[in-house]
Parts: structure tokens; C-alpha cells; sequence
């Protein structure tokens, strides 16, 4: 299993940003969404970060149809 960074059908809060990350990177989903979560409370920009993701991670199913 290729290791890619996608956003998975299963395991999607919102839109897959952080269960991504997580397979992505071998951590469990809600892992990611707690430090996404405690780094709110820091100054940033982490909700730009995290709309962009959105915006440039492909969905899985989009990603396993168009790959041969």
C-alpha cells in the first residue's frame, strides 16, 4: 500500500485534512486532530494551512479512478 497524500472516504471529520495526515504519516487520525486543535490556541495561520490542504489534497476515490 503506497503511502500517499490523500483525503480517505472513511474517517473524515470534516474533509479528510487530518485522517490524511495521519495515514500519511502513521498516526491515528484523532492524534492529528488534537494538534491541530492545541495549535489553534497559538498564533498562525493554521486555518489558511488547513484550507489549503483541503483545497490541493485529491479525494481518494478520485485518486484510485484516474491511476491505472
Amino acid at each position: 500500500m503506497s503511502r500517499k497524500l490523500v483525503r480517505p472516504r472513511e474517517g473524515r471529520m470534516i474533509a479528510g485534512v487530518c485522517a490524511g495526515l495521519g495515514r500519511r504519516f502513521g498516526m491515528s487520525a484523532g492524534m492529528v486532530r488534537l494538534l491541530f486543535l492545541l495549535s489553534l490556541l497559538l498564533p498562525g495561520t493554521q486555518v489558511i494551512v488547513y484550507l489549503v490542504l483541503w483545497l490541493l489534497m485529491p479525494n481518494e476515490d478520485r485518486y484510485t479512478t484516474t491511476r491505472y
